[in-house]
């Protein structure tokens, strides 16, 4: 009777090692190609979110806002067709009469609002709140004040509807 020696032999055949790597290198494309999705896709929002569009929309809100709340609730002008609002108030807390004038209107796609004095009337300062302005409508809504104001770079389309009420009498 012959007997067969069979002997154990430690370590891996090449045919394993090459099915091994190969696996291993698919699964490290898999993974590459899933991180560099993910970084697209985070760049995408990060620049959708900081972009001048919704920067513009935010700090045109802030000012509209602002300015209203300080604004007289009876005495204020608006356009017929919405282009433009002029709000009156105090300039100060303990002023007795309205002596100021806030004027909202858009010019070459800017957002701009003049800041001024009633009697005589005349014109302080006027400053840019924001770009990008392919529309803007006021308009009064019971006894708030609204601006429907549309941003557009090119890139991105932002609307924003804002509301406010004037406080003081």
């Amino acid at each position: 009777m012959t007997r067969k020696s069979t002997r154990f032999r430690k370590g891996f055949t090449l045919i394993e090692l090459v099915i091994t790597t190969v696996i291993m290198i698919i699964v490290g494309f898999v993974i590459g190609a899933v991180m560099v999705d993910g970084q697209i896709g985070w760049n995408t929002m990060y620049e959708h979110i900081h972009s001048d569009v919704v920067t513009d929309g935010y700090v045109a809100r802030k000012k509209f806002d602002n300015v209203m709340r300080n604004a007289s609730r009876s005495q204020f002008e608006l356009a017929d067709d919405g282009s433009w609002i002029e709000v009156y108030y105090y300039s100060d807390a303990s002023s007795a009469i309205i002596d100021r004038y806030a004027y909202f209107y858009v010019a070459d796609g800017n957002l701009n609002l003049e800041y001024g004095e009633l009697s005589p009337k005349k014109e302080i300062d006027t400053e840019t709140i924001c770009g990008n302005v392919s529309e803007c409508i006021f308009k009064q809504a019971g006894t708030s004040l609204q601006m429907m104001l549309t941003l557009d770079d090119g890139i991105q389309t932002k609307s924003i509807v804002t509301s406010a009420v004037a406080h003081n009498l």
